[in-house]
């Protein structure tokens, strides 16, 4: 057996096994069968949540739009399913979130796709339309993005959390009291509306359930190196703004991103 080193920059030189073709392939065969477990199970648990309740949404939320005033109803644009994307970004705030940013450049070359699948994506933030609509202008993305400041809509979907909420040391977070450090939090929440017009809740996921938006780390999973992360808290650390990477591969931390907590 030989071994062969790859240096990995977060957690130093790794000495991996270097076999025959034939070994290769019966290793790589067996590890297939695990695979496919995991795909079964996967595609388990989505029936299973597609099988989940759904709830009524009672309050008439009101967003500001590019085109003016909208219900929630509205952001359906005559689809029958809604996906919201809950984007941490804060009144006032120079920019979004690094990790909801990475989120969100998945989203533009997903759309059309969506699209034809009765599904409409939209990014919901609380800062005021004007901060939404200069940081994606600097981003360039091209997806529908709204504001939810004049509404209960963030607090109400458990991703925003006032300072008597972020006083009391806990706030009420992927379904359970926890401390977090900021007052907004990232989240996905789908919906479905009915030919009467009747919008139901269909499902929510924080946390690390939010990865499923961020396909470029499953690229990475299929690498040697994986994520490449370092041990710390809050692995993220090293995401940038598109617009922001250094020259070198990897830039240096520049401290913990505002949603550091990703259990």
């Amino acid at each position: 057996m030989n071994t062969v080193t790859i240096t990995n920059q977060t957690s130093g030189p790794t000495n991996h096994r270097v076999v025959s073709s034939e070994q290769w392939l019966a290793e790589r065969k067996a590890f297939l069968a695990r695979e496919k477990e995991l795909t079964q199970l996967r595609d388990q648990i989505a029936r299973e949540r597609r099988a989940l309740p759904w709830e009524r949404v009672r309050k008439n939320y009101v967003f500001d739009t590019p085109d003016g005033k909208r219900t929630l109803a509205d952001l359906f644009e005559g689809r029958s399913q809604l996906l919201v994307q809950h984007f941490m970004l804060g009144p006032g705030w120079e920019q979004g979130c690094q990790s909801c940013s990475f989120m969100a450049d998945h989203t533009d070359g997903m759309n059309v796709h969506l699209a034809h699948r009765d599904i409409t994506l939209v990014a919901v933030s609380r800062a005021p339309l004007a901060e939404i609509e200069r940081f994606r202008e600097r981003m360039g993305w091209q997806f529908r993005w709204v504001s939810s400041n004049e509404s209960d809509f963030n607090g109400d979907f458990h991703v925003s959390f006032g300072p008597g909420e972020l006083a009391a040391g806990e706030v009420y977070y992927n379904y359970g009291l926890q401390p977090f450090p900021h007052g907004e939090a990232p989240g996905l929440s789908a919906f479905c509306r009915n030919d009467a017009g009747e919008v139901f809740h269909t499902y929510s996921t924080f946390g690390r359930g939010v990865e499923v938006m961020m396909g470029a780390y499953n690229l990475m999973d299929l690498m040697p190196k994986g994520r490449d992360e370092r041990e710390v808290p809050y692995k993220m650390e090293w995401v940038r703004h598109h617009d922001r990477y250094e020259s070198q591969a990897q830039a240096p931390a520049i401290g913990a991103c505002c949603c550091e907590k990703r259990a």
